[in-house]
């Protein structure tokens, strides 16, 4: 059956006139396009509100924004959209997942259980890994946050059977070649002068090396014209990319991912992680971005003791792509090290 804003209307009328939670719950603002939905939200001064919105297409294809600006989901069948105004309606802020996941099962179990799969289809189980997350990658998601150890956080793989070499990947980034070949390390940098002269350096250093499947290069500044071009990385191997980096004093922390030569990003570009509120799925439901969805919701209800959502969100890195950080390697200095050359 085709939506239109009349079976929309009704069919959420019935579902939520016989639930407590939902009976006071009408329909969201519906508007005919995004450029009404802009409109709208300049009028209201509604630009900020984070409540959903509908865009009905005249093909019936239904879309969700959070405010007017925040795309959160593109579905076709009207159950889908019944169960999404209702996880708005329930998921408010101050609401954890798991108070969220209760309520929507008490409207109907299948939709509790959708919710806690994280994605859009309820497909999934939601299994616990069993450790603490933060003994995995997020034990850099705290000093990260204050660009510790360094602002920006690269993971490079290569197609299956194949390895990203770790010193040939800081060379083709400007590493000091004397100081790859001689194997130096963190704490040879920081043995210098009692690390004195390594805090006036840092900036011009870099980190690199092998956790897993992924190779890892971690940096502040790096020289102009040292990033590597397409034809160097084909040398490399490389075919996934992603990249994390911080700005502390803007606030500003973004995620990239780019994987066979092409951005996975919904077509929203270089995501921000700010925008990333407990509960919620941080990127478009069913879309590219969907397997990290189902992730942070899985570390949610895995880690309710875990409150800082860097920390979920990394651990959700680690559980769906696999990244990881040596972390004794950093904290004993064994992690290898140089400064771009000519520093």
């Amino acid at each position: 059956m085709e939506i239109t804003q009349q079976t929309l209307a009704a069919a959420w009328g019935r579902r939520a006139a016989g639930h407590a939670r939902l009976h006071e719950v009408g329909l969201p603002p519906v508007f005919r396009s995004e450029d009404e939905l802009d409109a709208w939200a300049e009028r209201a001064d509604e630009a900020d509100d984070e409540s959903l919105c509908l865009v009905l297409d005249e093909d019936g294809t239904v879309h969700g924004f959070h405010g007017a600006y925040r795309r959160a989901f593109t579905v076709r069948h009207l159950d889908d959209v019944l169960y999404l105004i209702a996880e708005a309606a329930v998921n408010r802020p101050g609401t954890g997942p798991e108070e969220t996941a209760v309520a929507l099962e008490a409207v109907d179990p299948e939709w509790g259980g959708r919710f806690r799969t994280g994605g859009l289809d309820g497909t999934g189980t939601v299994e616990s890994c069993g450790r603490d997350p933060r003994e995995g990658l997020a034990w850099i998601a705290g000093s990260w946050r204050d660009q510790a150890p360094y602002t920006t956080l690269q993971f490079f793989r290569a197609a299956p059977g194949r390895t990203v070499d770790a010193e040939q990947l800081a060379l083709q980034y400007g590493a000091d070649p004397a100081q790859v070949a001689a194997g130096t390390r963190l704490k040879d940098l920081l043995a210098v002068d009692g690390g004195r002269a390594h805090a006036d350096r840092q900036w011009r250093s870099c980190c690199f090396g092998r956790s897993g499947a992924w190779t890892f290069l971690l940096h502040h500044d790096t020289p102009p014209g040292a990033y590597a071009d397409k034809e160097a990385y084909a040398a490399l191997g490389i075919v996934e990319t992603v990249w994390l980096s911080a700005t502390s004093a803007k606030a500003i922390y973004t995620f990239d991912y780019v994987r066979d030569g092409r951005r996975v990003d919904d077509d929203l570009g270089i995501l921000e992680l700010i925008s990333y509120d407990r509960g919620r799925a941080p990127y478009p439901l069913g879309g590219e971005l969907d397997f990290l969805n189902r992730a942070v919701r899985r570390a949610e209800l895995d880690h309710p003791e875990v409150t800082d959502t860097f920390e979920l969100y990394f651990h959700a890195l680690q559980e769906s792509l696999g990244l990881r950080l040596p972390r004794r390697d950093f904290t004993e200095g064994e992690v290898r090290a140089a400064y771009w050359a000519g520093e």
